[in-house]
């Protein structure tokens, strides 16, 4: 069991209106896409009106863009934490799973749907994943890594597109990884194992990287610096 943490500040409650609105925002556009979900509809669901959401974001775009960095923030707070906390507690992250479903189906529809900022809303992803894997490396959870950035990319492509394909992860394993907190076990005991105990059982990856040509070795080279 992990010691108690405090809660990372953007995880905290927040019952303002701005809030409010972009919470709700964040519900409505995972349900039914950015082009589906018009303002008035928005202002309903937040209690308040829609002058009140011009007032505070502007417009859908400006709106879409500050659901777009709290998505980010709370990845990239919930993962930090992961990776100072040392074993985590999986009643813990049940109760996490519960509070950030609507952010997760959030991020499968912008994904699927495209939309606009989408670019932005995974690069900066992938930023913090390279900050926060290398705090783990420095708290000694993760093993360091000769291609830091190209890591990162990888886990949060997989992760990503684990969200995107949720629909296929269900069929195929049962698993509703938007919905079923009970059953995210189900996913990450599999996930945890290839992470931990890795899948090749001979030496195949050196012969790998050996053979490689000394072009894509430089090329790798110049990505990370």
């Amino acid at each position: 069991m992990c010691s108690v943490q405090a809660t990372p500040p953007v995880l905290r409650p927040d019952v303002t209106a701005r809030a409010r609105i972009r919470d709700a925002a964040i519900t409505l556009f995972g349900d039914r896409g950015f082009d589906g979900t018009g303002m008035r509809a928005i202002a309903a669901a937040a209690g308040v009106s829609p002058a009140l959401v011009v007032h505070h974001f502007g417009s859908k775009a400006g709106l879409r863009q500050v659901c777009d960095e709290h998505v980010a923030a709370v990845v990239r707070a919930t993962k930090q934490e992961a990776m100072t906390a040392g074993p985590p507690d999986p009643l813990e992250l049940l109760r996490t799973a519960d509070e950030t479903q609507p952010l997760l189906r959030y991020v499968a529809r912008m994904l699927v749907d495209g939309s606009p900022g989408v670019e932005a809303l995974v690069d900066t992803i992938v930023a913090d994943a390279v900050d926060y894997m290398e705090e783990g490396v420095e708290a000694g959870t993760l093993r360091p890594s000769e291609m830091p950035y190209e890591r990162a990319v990888l886990l949060c492509i997989w992760q990503l597109g684990s969200i995107a394909l949720h629909s296929h992860v269900k069929r195929l394993m049962g698993v509703d990884l938007l919905g079923d907190r009970a059953a995210i076990l189900k996913w990450g005991r599999p996930a945890l194992e290839v992470f931990t105990h890795g899948l090749f059982a001979d030496d195949r990856w050196e012969k790998a990287v050996a053979g490689l040509d000394e072009d894509q070795l430089k090329d790798c080279n110049d990505r990370r610096s």
